[in-house]
């Protein structure tokens, strides 16, 4: 059953597919690229306008398990166990059976690479106790990070109508992760795992198709439509992108393609950048 389920959870594209609760947001259009060193907004487009996260959420429950890595709250061989309520979040999990252990760095690596939802549930419910809690903890961090707008509820990012973002600070947050934990960082450029004797294939498939992108996040909700988060480096500029609320996958990862092709061109690393007024995207 764990073999069978688990080659579901590798196959999977996106998370899992509901329909939140009417609320301010909806699945508007949005992007924003800016250049990860100096903080120069490259291009933006309906940036501040509020939208669903799916599972871009997840890079906050990274961000505390990073912090928590870091201050000796966690280790990366200590044993998380699945809560019923964490064994309970479909589609994409370990899917393990509540009771079951696995370590912090399966749990990591399994939200990097699979967007398991259990495994998110599992270091929230063991740094604040319960999703609830650790959604607080969640916002609090954001709102020190610069995401003003940002409000979480949960780890993984399934529909809450109250859990709300926008492509800015989404960004913010994409910056945060590479300053503030350069090597574990590194993690999202992981294109697959090993767990429990099997390979799974991770599902950010504009790593596999564009040079120079390494991570960072999908996400994908009936609410929400599809989101990407990515970083990407090449000619010595290194820049945070996000494309947020488009109809396709397909289409998600081609438009922010297009993106970090404007300017990881090698015109773009010796162009003079205007000081003036960000460059408008059209909205497609």
């Amino acid at each position: 059953m764990l073999k069978t389920k688990s080659l579901l959870l590798a196959a999977a594209i996106s998370t899992v597919s509901l329909l939140g609760a009417a609320s301010t947001a909806e699945a508007g259009q949005a992007s924003y690229l800016v250049d990860a060193h100096s903080g120069q907004v490259l291009e933006a487009s309906n940036e501040n306008e509020l939208n669903y996260p799916a599972s871009l959420t997840k890079m906050m429950t990274l961000y505390l398990a990073f912090e928590a890595l870091h201050d000796g709250r966690l280790k990366w061989d200590q044993k998380l166990t699945m809560s019923e309520n964490a064994e309970s979040k479909e589609p994409f999990k370990f899917a393990i059976g509540a009771g079951r252990k696995v370590t912090m760095r399966e749990a990591v690596e399994g939200i990097v690479v699979l967007s398991a939802n259990d495994a998110a549930v599992a270091i929230a419910e063991q740094l604040g106790g319960s999703e609830e809690n650790f959604g607080k903890i969640m916002t609090a961090k954001a709102h020190q990070l610069g995401m003003s707008k940002t409000v979480f509820k949960n780890p993984s990012g399934l529909p809450d109508p109250e859990q709300v973002t926008t492509a800015h600070d989404m960004a913010t947050l994409g910056v945060a992760l590479m300053r503030d934990f350069p090597e574990e960082f590194k993690l999202f450029s992981l294109r697959g795992m090993k767990f429990r004797g099997m390979k799974l294939r991770g599902h950010n498939n504009l790593m596999y198709r564009y040079a120079g992108a390494d991570g960072i996040k999908t996400g994908y909700t009936d609410a929400s439509g599809y989101n990407l988060v990515t970083s990407a480096s090449k000619n010595g500029r290194r820049v945070v992108g996000v494309v947020m609320g488009e109809k396709t996958a397909q289409v998600r990862d081609d438009k922010m393609a297009s993106l970090l092709d404007t300017y990881l061109a090698p015109v773009a690393s010796t162009t003079t950048v205007s000081t003036g007024a960000p460059k408008q995207s059209s909205a497609n």
